[in-house]
């Protein structure tokens, strides 16, 4: 199960069918007068219009770049330039993505001046701490719309006004949340980034405002405004932009329904393992992130574990977990920095996934705990029933496979599901057939491998009152 949208989400079908089309209809210069560069252009600027529509701005004020970190960066640089004049400070949060960092480190090395806005345990900026840090040389002000490793979601309205009152560009980083939220208003520049929302990879975008001062960091080139340079990818934007409006059509209701499921795992896992915490704030968060933390646990052999168990999950900071170094964003918000675990779902997880997850994460975590020897307090899946209860009945002959579905279903509560792995054709008929005898709902097949199976067919149950 893939559960690291965060990093980069699955690319979306409507944006294979559009690369797929583009790639026939728009792959000449866009910038020739001949017909297939004029049909270029046109796709091209259909796309921009697409974007700008979705993120609330002007055609003219979108350029598309090679990525969401050259978005980034372009977007601060060009900004401090722009706004050399009025000074050289620097204003960001102590959670921004790397880009952000790396841009300041650069800054403060060339004679700038930067200052970093605490957050509270949540990982959320006060707004108040924000302003007071704006001053009169204050270049520029920088700030996620939501966190890339915990999903909190910044008061960025509110810092914006501040940010306006003040006279400062606020540069808005929006790569986790752009189409899946509302666009925040009052940015005076706005970076995303297609693969996170279900587009190809090596699509950013870069919005500036109109009468926000820009000035290129990079040699002067004519491509996208002047602002970003070398040929466009016209075939994979014009895929990034139909994705970002399918996926914004869908947000609502699929927003509502990963929400429920970080709850759950948000709810279920501090009662299922024992010493661990969820981070982040608790309400004000992105629909599909949720990350805890295991005392006694080193994260990156947790997700070792989980990747053989069949489930791909993030651990420290989600823009340096190939390093070393602890998460910055973690460290920020005081919480424990190793054996943290991101989970981030993409648009269509099953329950059922969400489900047999939990179902198997205590177990893994008391195995990298074992060789230490800690005496720690039973998990509640000790004394509680679980939400998915997996049966092997892997080369058992039926009625077997029925026999220990009826001698275990008392385990799973009401609404709880219960996977048994058979690879016994009867199953396929008995067992449909004993759920409409005792009135439980048979919920149809999987393949086995879903529920760690070798071979076979996992067949779902779901308890009900009888």
């Amino acid at each position: 199960m893939y559960f690291d949208a965060a990093s980069t989400a699955p690319l979306h079908p409507v944006a294979r069918q559009a690369l797929t089309a583009a790639l026939d209809e728009g792959w000449a210069d866009p910038a020739r007068l001949y017909r297939s560069g004029r049909q270029a252009r046109m796709l091209l600027d259909a796309a921009r219009e697409t974007v700008a529509a979705v993120l609330g701005a002007r055609a003219d004020e979108i350029a598309f770049t090679a990525s969401g970190t050259q978005a980034v960066q372009l977007g601060l640089l060009g900004a401090l330039t722009g706004h050399r004049r009025r000074g050289a400070h620097l204003v960001h949060s102590a959670v921004e993505h790397s880009s952000v960092l790396h841009v300041a480190e650069r800054h403060e090395a060339g004679g700038g001046e930067v200052s970093v806005v605490p957050v509270d345990r949540g990982g959320r900026v006060d707004p108040a701490a924000f302003g007071a840090l704006l001053r009169p040389d204050t270049a520029l002000a920088a700030l996620q719309s939501a966190n890339h490793e915990v999903g909190t979601v910044q008061p960025v309205a509110e810092v914006a006004d501040l940010c306006a009152a003040a006279g400062v560009p606020l540069l808005v980083d929006a790569a986790q949340s752009a189409g899946r939220t509302d666009v925040p208003a009052g940015w005076s520049l706005l970076t995303a980034s297609a693969h996170k929302w279900g587009g190809p990879a090596g699509v950013g975008v870069l919005a500036v405002r109109k009468g926000v001062r820009y000035s290129s960091p990079l040699p002067a080139d004519e491509r996208e405004g002047g602002r970003v340079p070398g040929f466009v990818n016209v075939p994979a934007i014009v895929a990034a932009a139909a994705s970002l409006r399918a996926v914004r059509a869908e947000a609502e209701r699929e927003n509502a329904r990963l929400h429920a499921l970080v709850e759950r795992i948000r709810a279920r896992v501090p009662r299922l393992v024992p010493e661990v915490e969820v981070v982040g704030d608790p309400v004000r968060r992105l629909p599909h992130i949720v990350t805890f933390s295991c005392l006694y646990v080193d994260g990156e052999v947790l997700l070792t574990e989980l990747d053989r168990a069949g489930f791909a999950v993030s651990s420290g900071s989600s823009c340096t977990s190939s390093t070393l170094t602890p998460s910055h964003v973690l460290a920020a918000m005081g919480v424990l920095t190793e054996g943290n675990v991101r989970v981030s779902l993409p648009y269509g997880t099953a329950e059922a996934d969400v489900d047999r997850f939990l179902a198997v994460l205590p177990d893994l975590v008391a195995g990298v705990r074992a060789p230490l020897g800690l005496d720690l307090p039973a998990p509640e899946a000790s004394t509680a029933p679980v939400s998915l209860l997996i049966i092997d009945a892997l080369g058992k002959r039926c009625p077997l496979p029925v026999i220990e579905l009826a001698k275990r279903i008392g385990e799973v509560p009401e609404g709880g599901t219960i996977a048994v792995l058979a690879d016994d054709e009867a199953a396929r008929l008995d067992i449909p057939a004993w759920c409409g005898m005792r009135g439980h709902e048979y919920a149809g097949e999987a393949p086995a491998a879903d529920y760690g199976g070798d071979r076979g067919t996992a067949y779902l149950v779901v308890r009900r009152t009888t």
